[in-house]
């Protein structure tokens, strides 16, 4: 995880901490405002981030009005 950004590891870390606690399923707004980002920053992260992340599983899971992403621990 070193190549992360200070925001990755941010966001990272919010998911993995959120997955401990038994929430599976995100949206990118939701992530931003528990951490202090805009959506659009989180949701051009998150298909990165699936791609990069060793400690969770993150997968884009359906599409309404916004993505929702579904987030499983590694």
């Amino acid at each position: 995880m070193s190549d992360f950004t200070e925001e990755d590891e941010r966001i990272v870390s919010y998911l993995r901490e959120s997955v401990s606690a038994g929430d599976r399923y995100f949206r990118a707004k939701n992530i931003a405002d528990a951490i202090g980002l805009s959506a659009k920053q989180v949701g051009a992260r998150l298909p990165q981030l699936a791609e990069k992340s060793d400690d969770v599983d993150i997968e884009k899971w359906g599409r309404a009005r916004s993505t929702t992403w579904r987030v499983t621990r590694s």
